[in-house]
């Protein structure tokens, strides 16, 4: 999972990049315009920046060259634009931009380019934890699968390990998994609670753990049994 910064003036546009990329396990930070990406790129370095080079206020291209110039260009940045030349996306390139997207944006070139982008900052966001594992608060352990389990074993109760050497997808949706089947026996298979819980829409929420695969009738009967 990476932290990425979204700035785009148009609202659709913010939410449906929101969308896709929380979907694919990222968090996602929005901004409207230059002074709200300065402040979140201020409070926070992301893994990676969208930004819209044509904005009301300061263009996409003027904020590239003002965090290249103060020393705080020190993410991966990929441009997006529907109405850009090829010399304006050549100049932000020489700037320090990674990469160039033109709107509409569909989702087979986006999700493409952040995990081309990820890739070369990967170092930076295994830096962050840097044993090939992480400990983590475990599901009651009705709902832990078997092979979840079987890492307990060797825990302390209550604690679940998370392997970091494996592929990027395959050690999220297993976080995830544990992650939303926790919250499922904590409300005691709930989905208006859990949604609540996780900052998820219902239908959303549904897909996501369709897609998972998690099993909602073990969370309710196991609920049922505490």
């Amino acid at each position: 999972m990476a932290n990425i910064l979204v700035v785009d003036d148009e609202h659709g546009i913010r939410e449906l990049l929101w969308e896709i990329l929380n979907d694919e396990g990222h968090a996602v930070e929005l901004a409207e315009n230059a002074a709200q990406a300065r402040a979140c790129r201020s409070k926070e370095v992301p893994d990676l920046v969208l930004l819209d080079i044509w904005m009301p206020d300061t263009d996409g291209v003027t904020l590239l060259k003002e965090w290249a110039s103060n020393g705080q260009l020190t993410m991966p940045v990929i441009m997006m634009s529907g109405h850009a030349t090829i010399e304006t996306a050549v100049e932000a390139t020489k700037i320090g931009a990674l990469g160039f997207l033109e709107k509409p944006i569909t989702m087979q070139k986006l999700l493409k380019a952040v995990e081309q982008s990820l890739i070369k900052v990967a170092p930076k966001i295994e830096a962050k934890f840097p044993s090939s594992m992480v400990t983590a608060v475990a599901m009651p352990v009705g709902v832990v699968g078997v092979e979840a389990r079987t890492l307990m074993a060797s825990q302390p109760a209550g604690e679940q390990v998370f392997r970091f050497d494996k592929p990027l997808r395959d050690a999220r949706d297993e976080f995830e998994k544990a992650y939303f089947e926790f919250h499922l026996a904590r409300e005691a298979g709930s989905m208006t609670r859990v949604a609540e819980k996780t900052g998820l829409e219902r239908t959303h929420l549904y897909r996501k753990l369709k897609q998972l695969g998690v099993d909602l009738s073990k969370s309710k009967k196991t609920a049922l049994e505490r």
